[in-house]
């Protein structure tokens, strides 16, 4: 308003009424004192231009809070966060999907394409809200399902808290899927001001009901932390952007300054949208993209509204927009990575590069496409630093302070990203018996601090499964890349050789015992010597020393292991026999021989258990291990039905379950290769012996995984149909570590009917068909 006051003082004075008195006309006194007249009239316009300016000055760089103290400036922040949206899924990406509002604002700021967020909706949002990895909060396993008693640590700090600590109004609308079992846990006792949304990960977009389970379902519409009743039939897109809107139309200019988390549903399942929405798309032939694109428009139009109700009511000059997608898309569901491999719930580039831009008038450089390296806990630093907030307070910060890398083009601070390490997750390996019959196993892990990682129970018909305990890798200083195999160990039940080999399988080939030794199927990783310092030590027993934190490829022992040298029958048996936890390598393509040897040195601890699922980008490089998920190049949904023909183009024909000596290492130059089409982990060992040393630095650092059993306590029908928190606040910290299930559980499981989950399927897609009328 002080603006629009300056520009009409401006027109008037650009009139000049009294210039065009004719002076000919006028006695000499006349004109005199018209002239006098005109010069007071021109310095009394100076003096209010002069004051107006003054008056908009300092309603823009000064600012009274509620303490008296004047602040310097600060603008408001819109972050706009969207569910499931993927790399495909936007205009500026692919044309055929019509989002002109959100080409139009990434077109006048700052494109993030080299972007990266987490795979799944808990840990980004977690990553968002506290600027730390998941490791270093507990969540890295999974979501937060709406009757889990988790929710984020109490202990931390979190970005509403700093930014209303600098003198911020705080707001969020729409979905939360942080946790809510606890009053401590809900988003209005984590920094918020006011609220309005949904607690849990997906609602009807209609009825806002949510469902865990069968006969698990309820309301979840929550006006700060009472249940918003009476909005059923509103559609959410909408009716989330009605309140952010009046958000914006209440908030004093000259009052604090804003900010609003926009966290829509769309476009999440279920796929409802509006009819009017899907007619734009009615030559699309496959079902579910049409209705997906349908609810891009949505979001368009919920942005489009935004944006003028930011120019409406005179914030826009001073704001920051900032739009951002959560994880991948997931393409059975509609979505498209395309061409990125993967999707949603995966660590390939599919799963993890996000959609985003930043659109701003303070932004230095606009109009560009930047290719730095960036991740969703930047954020936090970046906002408050932005905010003018002390980052100092916050200890343990994950992310960093990439404004000037957006607003200026500067170089990005950021040389790495943990993507994720989750200990509860092992790539499942077959394995076969005695009886010749293939055995689905995962070695045991225990979520604990750093690498300590439970060994697998012994198992008397899988010896392959028993030979992976304490897996060690040895190192050769040679140029040439070595494969190296996990040994075994010692164990007090273990028979003599000449029996494990016969139960190693049934067709390995019986050799004389005096001459060769026993080859077991392990899994081969490559390495060379490494040649980079890591952030922790490695104890005897392959857990971290966290008392140290500087580390070599001394402290590993690497350059001083020896290659296993050859022994008979009777000096193995003795070995076998030794009391202290001694291993050996043996490499498969060496040839055998009987010539007794000296007894062999202990072997160096494993750096890192490839079959943990982890992923890690250092610079151009990315490394994956354990099983990242679907690695497949889905194409466009261009056929009318869901999984076809189409889904299979890019498909391997591996099984998913591999023999024991599946891959599971993978290494990637993203920077010449985004399309992860291109395995490089055969070719640069060094580099994943430097990357698998960054993954044991971090892992060191993580605090236990927090994956507590669902709380009957939660359930709808307690609370008067509607998910609400259930837990007294004494109960934070109750249950301690992960739930695991009894030993009995797989064994009360039926055997999976594929020709029932096939009927069931079809049944419900045309059922779905029918009540839409499409």
């Amino acid at each position: 308003m002080v603006g629009t006051e300056r520009r009409t003082i401006r027109s008037r004075g650009g009139e000049e009424p009294f210039t065009s008195i004719d002076p000919s006309s006028r006695s000499p006194a006349v004109t005199m004192q018209a002239a006098v007249t005109v010069l007071i009239v021109l310095l009394s316009l100076d003096f209010l231009s002069a004051q107006s300016k003054s008056d908009l000055r300092n309603s823009s760089n000064v600012q009274t809070g509620e303490t008296g103290q004047k602040t310097k400036n600060q603008p408001h922040i819109i972050f706009i966060l969207i569910d499931d949206q993927g790399y495909n899924d936007i205009g500026y990406h692919n044309p055929t999907i019509k989002t002109p509002t959100l080409d139009k604002l990434a077109a006048e700021g700052v494109i993030l394409e080299n972007y990266y967020v987490q795979p799944i909706c808990t840990p980004s949002r977690s990553q968002l809200i506290t600027g730390r990895y998941q490791i270093h909060t507990g969540l890295q396993h999974s979501i937060i399902r709406p009757r889990q008693p988790s929710c984020l640590p109490s202990h931390m700090d979190t970005l509403p808290e700093r930014l209303r600590d600098a003198g911020y109004s705080t707001h969020m609308v729409g979905k939360w899927h942080l946790g809510f079992y606890r009053k401590a846990c809900l988003p209005t006792r984590k920094g918020f001001d006011t609220f309005f949304g949904s607690l849990t990960g997906s609602v009807d977009y209609y009825s806002y009901r949510s469902c865990d389970g069968p006969g698990l379902c309820g309301y979840d519409l929550h006006d700060n932390e009472r249940v918003a009743w009476g909005q059923k039939g509103k559609y959410s897109t909408m009716l989330f952007t009605q309140r952010a809107r009046k958000i914006l139309e209440s908030h004093n200019l000259t009052d604090k300054p804003l900010f609003l988390l926009l966290s829509l549903q769309a476009v999440h399942t279920p796929l409802q949208p509006p009819k009017s929405y899907i007619y734009p798309y009615r030559d699309m032939a496959n079902v579910a993209r049409r209705k997906f694109a349908a609810m891009v428009s949505t979001v368009d139009e919920a942005v489009r509204n935004i944006t003028y109700a930011l120019r409406k009511y005179g914030h826009y000059r001073n704001s920051v927009i900032i739009y951002s997608t959560d994880n991948g898309a997931q393409p059975f569901t509609g979505g498209s990575n395309w061409p990125l491999r993967g999707r949603k719930g995966t660590y390939w580039e599919g799963g993890i590069r996000g959609v985003a831009f930043v659109h701003s008038p303070l932004l230095k450089r606009r109009r560009r496409v930047s290719k730095a390296l960036l991740h969703i806990t930047d954020w936090f630093p970046t906002l408050v630093g932005l905010a003018g907030g002390n980052i100092s307070q916050s200890q343990g910060l994950d992310g960093f302070d990439v404004w000037p890398t957006i607003s200026e083009g500067k170089e990005s601070p950021r040389k790495e990203i943990l993507h994720n390490i989750d200990p509860l997750h092992k790539y499942l390996t077959v394995t076969k018996s005695s009886d010749d019959k293939p055995t689905k196993k995962a070695a045991a892990v225990s979520p604990t601090k750093g690498a300590t990682f439970k060994e697998p129970k012994k198992q008397k018909k899988v010896v392959k499964q028993k030979l992976n305990k304490k897996s060690g890798f040895k190192l050769k200083a040679t140029k040439k890349p070595q494969i190296f195999t996990q040994p075994a160990t010692k164990s007090k039940k273990s028979k003599p050789v000449s029996k494990l080999k016969q139960r190693s399988g049934p067709k390995s080939k019986p050799a004389p015992e005096s001459k060769t030794k026993p080859q077991f199927q392990h899994q081969p990783i490559l390495y060379n010597k490494p040649k980079i310092q890591s952030s922790g030590t490695l104890s005897a027993s392959g857990a971290f020393n966290h008392k140290s934190k500087r580390t070599t490829s001394q402290n590993h022992n690497l350059s001083q292991s020896r290659p296993a040298q050859n022994k008979s029958k009777k000096q193995l048996k003795e070995q076998f026999k030794l009391k202290s936890k001694q291993m050996f390598l043996q490499n498969q393509n060496i040839s055998q021989s009987g010539s007794p040897t000296p007894r062999l040195q202990p072997a160096p601890p494993p750096l890192w258990d490839t079959s943990v699922q982890a992923a890690i980008r250092v610079g151009d490089w990315k490394l994956l291990t354990g099983d990242p998920g679907h690695g497949d190049w889905v194409p466009l949904q261009m056929l009318p039905t869901l999984p076809g023909r189409w889904w299979n183009l890019e498909r391997s024909s591996a099984p998913r379950y591999k023999s024991s000596a599946h891959k599971n290492v993978w290494l990637f130059n993203i920077t010449s290769d985004p399309f992860e089409r291109q395995d490089l982990a055969d070719q640069r060992p060094d580099v994943v012996q430097q990357l698998l040393a960054r993954l044991a630095y971090y892992n060191q650092t993580a605090v236990p995984v927090y994956f507590p059993p669902d709380d009957p306590r939660a359930n709808p029908s307690r609370h008067g149909e509607t998910w609400v928190p259930w837990a007294d606040e004494e109960e934070e910290g109750k249950y301690q570590g992960v739930y695991k299930k009894g030993k009995n559980a797989k064994k009360k499981r039926k055997k999976k009917c594929q020709l029932c989950k096939l009927k069931s399927f079809f049944l419900k897609l045309n059922t779905g068909m029918m009540s839409n009328g499409i």
